[in-house]
């Protein structure tokens, strides 16, 4: 099978290669050129052994990460706040961007871009953009995404932000917001610069914010793609796409002062795991050890959810109010990483108030329940006002005396 794969790769690529029908014809765009895009494939596609948690994976990284997606937990650390050239894996804080700007109603996927000679002139991995060519954003984060094209990310970049310095700025920016302390960005792209640097740790925060954007799983998991009509064709560097189960993205980097890195996501049970590794010494390093990370993380760890019992969401009274009582929810549910080998199961202790003062607000915290692991406590849920209760007043009295009258 895996032969069958390399050969159909291989296909792809030589027809791809011999298309002559325009000067982008024939081009690959990848983050790097080379035969590895079809050799050597069984260095990711092996299992490897699975070890328990109490003995580490051995990965052969300048740094690297493990990180549960939801808690943020980190399962595994080497030099984790070593700060190091991110390569193209900038292009996480790129997207993250370009995603929220698509949430707000900056952009969808069909606005039209105009491809600056900025953007045109980017070089190293890219999709050749000619100046004022048009692509919609869907295009181009297709490039951006699977192919890693520098000149499609500037496009974008210019598109939310009218200038790659002033992107640059909301990157920084956000990078800040989410504590990313490691992180400092000089562009977009993951070009090399002085003072582009981030950490395996910084990574991890914002591909799994990244990964709250659900949209982004339909660019991160492609393997093969094209654009202008099968005129250009796209091939993810990713080898974990297509050879470890379950893999959800995301991006890989390599420039000679980074190394080849990649931030690798992907999802088992309900969990998703993101794994970095920075400054390997080749690519399948980069590959074997994210693989390692991500057996040892779903081989060790679970992620349970845990709801408040609806019988434990007692009313609460309420004094000078509208209403003499209050009901009360729940915001959501917990959901807490357990050792595979926790035999309790997580339980819940509710603490509400015998009585609030009016005036309340919906969606106003009323209390908490405590989430416990035996006698310790590993997080806690919010409960929360299902309504809004007035104060009462004199005209409310009144009302209150009236109808009260009007039932007898």
């Amino acid at each position: 099978m895996k032969k069958l794969i390399s050969l159909c790769l291989s296909l792809f690529l030589a027809v791809s290669a011999a298309a002559p029908m325009t000067a982008h014809a024939g081009k690959i765009a990848t983050e790097y050129y080379s035969a590895d895009l079809t050799d050597n494939l069984s260095a990711t596609a092996d299992s490897d052994s699975v070890l328990p948690a109490s003995a580490k994976p051995m990965v052969d990284a300048k740094a690297a990460v493990l990180m549960e997606r939801d808690s943020g937990q980190v399962l595994y650390e080497m030099n984790a706040h070593e700060k190091r050239a991110p390569a193209s894996i900038t292009k996480v804080m790129s997207l993250l961007l370009v995603m929220e700007a698509i949430d707000s109603g900056k952009l969808t996927l069909k606005s039209k871009i105009s491809a600056s000679e900025h953007a045109c002139s980017m070089g190293g991995s890219q999709i050749w953009l000619e100046p004022s060519e048009t692509m919609t954003v869907d295009e181009l984060l297709r490039a951006a995404v699977i192919a890693s094209a520098n000149d499609a990310t500037v496009a974008l970049a210019e598109a939310v932000a009218g200038s790659e310095e002033a992107f640059v700025d909301k990157m920084n920016a956000k990078a800040k917001a989410l504590s990313m302390n490691d992180t400092h960005f000089e562009n977009a792209s993951g070009l090399d610069a002085k003072g582009h640097v981030s950490s395996a740790y910084d990574i991890a925060v914002m591909s799994t914010e990244l990964l709250k954007h659900s949209l982004i799983k339909k660019y991160t998991g492609v393997w093969m793609d094209s654009l202008r009509n099968g005129q250009s064709q796209l091939v993810n560097t990713n080898k974990l796409v297509r050879f470890y189960k379950g893999t959800t993205g995301l991006k890989t980097g390599t420039t000679s002062t980074a190394g080849f890195c990649v931030s690798a996501t992907a999802e088992k049970n309900g969990m998703e795991l993101c794994a970095v590794i920075l400054g390997a010494q080749n690519n399948d390093g980069r590959f074997s050890g994210a693989k390692k990370l991500l057996n040892y993380g779903f081989a060790n760890w679970t992620l349970k959810t845990v709801t408040v019992p609806k019988k434990d969401l007692v009313p609460v009274k309420v004094q000078k109010g509208c209403n003499t009582t209050l009901t009360v929810t729940a915001a959501g549910s917990g959901k807490y990483l357990l050792g595979s080998g926790t035999e309790e199961s997580p339980t819940v202790k509710v603490s509400l108030p015998d009585t609030v003062v009016a005036p309340v607000v919906k969606g106003q915290k009323i209390g908490t329940a405590a989430v416990y692991i035996g006698k310790k406590q590993i997080g806690s849920i919010d409960l929360l006002a299902a309504q809004s209760v007035e104060r009462l007043d004199f005209r409310h009295a009144l009302h209150r005396v009236i109808t009260a009258l009007c039932t007898l």
